[in-house]
């Protein structure tokens, strides 16, 4: 897809969909509301107890610029790993072969004409967020020097990123904006790279972002979206993720065990 073909349309940002398909669903009605036509994404679309199949089949269907979360790499590596982990297994086992291999021709970074920048977490690594730093004591935000040295070499005014599933806008002193659409379909989780923390939006919503081009730049719509989070929270509670219960049903990690 060219430049010019999405800045022709309200262009919808995605990420972290973690094979939510109801709130994918959700996001996907609404944005045709609101008008969207096109769409990124941003990466990890289909890892997690959930409806991978049916997720990465919506997906496939937006032929949307897309680029390789870090769960995503997960999923498309050897099967190991899958032994030892039961989401990880049912995700292998329930997507078709076509849903792999898309998943692995996946870029780790896309940049649409000269001016979007796509990346999962930073250019370096989609392990690593860019707005936020893990210390000993948790996530904070990312000074702005910090996060204009992770982006050196990026000459894009517009530099797209998910990863942290917390919605996002930064202005740099550079010129350049920042957004970080949240998580469509993850709103709350414990993570332990590299120190243990928690990342929560606050309530169970799914997210995602609208981009419009104008001539003195971008405008940026940060939206959350009512979705059946129920019945994905029944959904992980059969396949034994009781901690994806809690974060689905209140998107905060410490209401979950």
């Amino acid at each position: 897809m060219t430049l010019a073909a999405l800045l022709k349309e309200r262009i919808g940002l995605l990420s972290d969909v973690h094979g939510n398909r109801w709130a994918l669903e959700g996001v996907l009605a609404d944005a045709a509301r609101r008008g969207v036509q096109r769409f990124v994404n941003l990466g990890d679309s289909v890892y997690g107890p959930l409806d991978p199949a049916g997720t990465a089949h919506l997906l496939l269907t937006l032929a949307a610029p897309t680029v390789c979360g870090n769960e995503d790499r997960t999923v498309v590596r050897s099967t190991e790993e899958s032994s030892r982990n039961s989401t990880l297994a049912h995700v292998q086992e329930n997507l078709p072969a076509a849903c792999l291999d898309w998943l692995a021709s996946l870029p780790p970074t896309c940049t649409v004409g000269e001016e979007i920048f796509l990346c999962h977490g930073t250019p370096r690594s989609d392990e690593e967020y860019l707005l936020h730093r893990v210390v000993p004591a948790g996530a904070v935000p990312r000074p702005d020097d910090d996060v204009a040295q992770l982006l050196a070499g990026v000459t894009a005014p517009l530099v797209l990123c998910g990863h942290d599933h917390l919605p996002h806008i930064r202005h740099l002193p550079d010129g350049r904006l920042v957004v970080n659409p949240g998580s469509v379909g993850l709103p709350a989780y414990r993570d332990d790279y590299p120190y243990a923390h928690t990342m929560a939006a606050g309530s169970p919503h799914a997210r995602y972002a609208i981009l419009t081009r104008h001539a003195a730049g971008w405008d940026v719509e940060l939206l959350t979206v009512v979705y059946d989070w129920e019945a994905a929270a029944r959904q992980a509670n059969m396949n034994g993720r009781p901690d994806w219960v809690g974060w689905l049903q209140t998107g905060r990690a410490e209401d979950s065990s």
